[in-house]
């Protein structure tokens, strides 16, 4: 089910473009994304919540603002269990 989560969040194109924003453990508040994006606030919220909700995000507030990052080790566990369930198949 969780797998199922991260893959439907995946699945959109707008949610890809923010994930490619992120560099390497880099932190990014709301603010810098709209910056970079032709999406509204609004919608990059929309976005994050669901890229969070699925596990692909991590947050944490600071201040005002709240900063999110890839959870890359929680990320590469769904896509490996989803491999190692194709190879299992072959």
């Amino acid at each position: 089910r969780r797998t199922g989560q991260v893959f439907t969040a995946l699945g959109d194109e707008h949610r890809q473009r923010i994930l490619l924003t992120f560099d390497p453990g880099e932190r990014l508040n709301v603010g810098q994304i709209v910056e970079v994006s032709p999406l509204s606030r609004s919608a990059v919220s929309h976005h994050l919540k669901v890229l969070k909700d699925a596990g692909v995000l991590k947050s944490q507030k600071a201040g005002k603002e709240v900063y999110y990052w890839i959870d890359k080790d929680f990320v590469a566990k769904a896509l490996s269990d989803v491999l190692d369930y194709v190879r299992e198949q072959v």
